[in-house]
């Protein structure tokens, strides 16, 4: 566990308002934990680390992501944890990670931390082509790559979960990890429930602490920061607030 200030080493524009912050995280990480980020006189936000050596990807939607994204290297920021469970990574069998947008940063770290591209098969999934990230390095970190586009722009014109669906019937998978956003989540869910093939989603919700604490990012009495951000489809499953309603700042539950 780490608390304290980190100086950013080196920044790297992914795609359309994404970037890629690096910099040394002096602790150890497991793949699919986060880090509160606290950017000076903004605020201080939840990432996923996308290089376990120290990295986080940001798109841009708002205040605080929109500081991230303008620092320099040599700028200071903030960093506490990590925090979460991570993926739980079998040792034998093929692995499919599906990323949909910037949430391809924490199913590649699971790819580096399996170091083995011939257990790795990806699917990168976005709504365009200028949101399609880490594609050089998803293909130095696993045997197959897949790239999807709603528009058509790179790649199979349809969902990452529409590919993965097809990856699943010609292949067979230990598990599959997936994180992006909610809707993609569900459905790949619903895909591997189907084929009865083990997965793994990190979710998103906002979170205050990080710590388990406030319970701001409380699920149906599981919370995000403290017993996730990953869990197995059989937790989810047993989420009824899971892709149909999250909490405000206030904590007040709300329908999608």
């Amino acid at each position: 566990m780490y608390n304290g200030i980190v100086k950013i080493t080196e920044v790297v524009a992914e795609g359309k308002d994404i970037t890629t912050l690096r910099f040394a995280l002096p602790t150890a990480a497991k793949a699919g934990q986060f880090v509160m980020v606290w950017i000076p006189g903004v605020d201080e936000i939840p990432m996923s680390l996308s290089y376990l050596n120290g990295g986080i990807t940001v798109k841009k939607i708002g205040e605080a992501t929109a500081a991230l994204a303008a620092l320099q290297v040599g700028d200071q920021i903030g960093i506490r944890g990590p925090y979460g469970n991570g993926w739980t990574l079998p040792e034998e069998g093929r692995i499919l990670c599906v990323g949909g947008g910037v949430g391809t940063a924490p199913v590649l770290a699971a790819a580096e931390a399996i170091n083995d591209p011939a257990r790795v098969d990806v699917v990168l999934g976005a709504r365009n082509a200028g949101e399609v990230i880490f594609i050089k390095r998803a293909e130095a970190l696993a045997q197959q790559v897949q790239i999807s586009t709603d528009d058509g722009s790179l790649g199979i014109k349809g969902t990452a979960v529409a590919v993965a669906e097809r990856m699943m019937a010609e292949q067979k998978y230990a598990a599959v990890l997936g994180c992006g956003p909610e809707i993609m989540n569900k459905f790949l869910l619903q895909a591997c429930l189907a084929k009865q093939v083990p997965v793994q989603l990190s979710l998103e919700r906002i979170m205050k602490c990080g710590a388990g604490l406030c319970g701001s990012c409380v699920i149906n009495g599981r919370r995000v920061c403290a017993d996730g951000p990953v869990f197995t489809g059989e937790e989810i499953s047993a989420m009824p607030e899971f892709a149909t309603s999250k909490r405000d700042h206030a904590g007040r539950c709300l329908k999608f």
